[in-house]
């Protein structure tokens, strides 16, 4: 199978590392100036030398979304599906050595879950599970997708990876898209992080988008759990990773994500902080770098700050996001994966991206055309 596996391989972290942090003003301003932007390119635009130039890289970014998606943002929400997972991650609150009560939503309870999303306006879903083959398996997301997809215009997963003739099993469903985020690429640091179960197996989880491809995927999202490792060098493995599978799956769609490391019920410090300048000039890198990419801010991020980037290249947000299984209305007492930022209701964002020359819309529209 044609895999991302060899061109990772083909790069260092370390020099790759180096390579960012000696970066120059000369490298930055042809970064600026370049018709088309290359993966050194990008090295210079996530470098510390580049933080001077945030004005420049903001100003662009918004003009090159505006070009490509237009004044729109799409609004979705994450529906949790269940807190078992089988994997130990150091990060996650639904690891397995966390000794929390299990929860996974029946049939009947994902219908309330999915009539309260509904009332909220939700044309776009996003499933979420923890990592347990033996209860969220391929057979479970089957009745799932067949129970919800009447309901919305948009199905996203973003549950264990699986393998390509599954995923070609579940996309005739109505599976939209699939998020599967590497974490971090890198290696050592991983195995530290993921001790145990499926996750533990760092090439599956790398080589997952191949087989996301292979099974004729409509988008995939990439992205690495910031404050895991050094964030410049892991989002240009990202940037790596990106152009391989837009060049190989190109009728593909693809989407990134920056989940920064927040508190939860076990509580991981992160390694490396990053504040929210970084963050900016990470979301202006990747827009210059890419101009199709699709960019996505959750809900981990405050009020202020998702105010403030609505305008710099970002193109969907969630909203009124609960992150435990029956939150919105079985049982909103149960764990939480992650602890939420900016708690306001869908209606307030939208209203907040309308005060900003922005529309609100609620499904995929490229959908309807597809």
């Amino acid at each position: 199978m044609t895999s991302f596996k060899d061109t990772f391989e083909s790069h260092s972290w370390d020099e790759v590392r180096e390579s960012i942090y000696s970066k120059t003003k000369t490298d930055v301003e042809h970064a600026l100036n370049a018709s088309r932007r290359t993966l050194e390119d990008f090295k210079a635009l996530v470098s510390p030398t580049a933080a001077a130039y945030l004005e420049p890289m903001a100003q662009l970014s918004q003009q090159l979304t505006q070009k490509r998606f237009g004044k729109i943002i799409q609004l979705y929400i994450p529906l949790y599906l269940s807190n078992e997972c089988t994997n130990i991650c150091t990060y996650c609150g639904f690891s397995l050595d966390n000794k929390v009560r299990r929860k996974t939503l029946t049939e009947a309870e994902i219908l309330q879950e999915v009539a309260v999303i509904k009332s909220l306006g939700y044309e776009h879903v996003l499933l979420v599970t923890g990592e347990a083959n033996q209860t969220v398996h391929v057979e479970y997301f089957k009745k799932v997708l067949k129970l919800i997809r009447p309901h919305f215009a948009q199905v996203s997963m973003e549950v264990q990876p699986l393998d390509t003739d599954e995923y070609a099993e579940l996309i005739p469903l109505g599976l939209t898209s699939v998020l599967v985020y590497q974490e971090t690429y890198h290696k050592e640091d991983y195995k530290k992080h993921h001790p145990k179960g499926k996750k533990s197996n760092f090439n599956y989880r790398l080589e997952t988008p191949d087989r996301l491809g292979q099974g004729g995927i409509h988008k995939m999202g990439l992205g690495v759990l910031i404050g895991l490792e050094d964030w410049r060098t892991d989002s240009f493995f990202t940037a790596l990773h990106l152009n391989y599978l837009e060049k190989t799956y190109w009728q593909t769609r693809y989407s990134l994500s920056f989940p920064r490391l927040r508190p939860f019920s076990g509580g991981l410090e992160p390694k490396v902080e990053m504040n929210d300048r970084e963050l900016v000039q990470l979301i202006c890198a990747y827009r210059l770098f890419n101009e199709e990419v699709e960019i996505s801010l959750s809900t981990r991020e405050s009020e202020k700050f998702r105010n403030h980037c609505v305008q710099l290249g970002i193109t969907s947000i969630s909203a009124g996001s609960k992150t435990n299984p029956g939150g919105y209305a079985v049982e909103q007492e149960s764990l939480e994966q992650f602890e939420i930022s900016d708690e306001r209701s869908p209606e307030t964002i939208a209203e907040m991206i309308r005060s900003k020359g922005y529309e609100p819309v609620w499904k995929d529209w490229d959908r309807v055309f597809s």
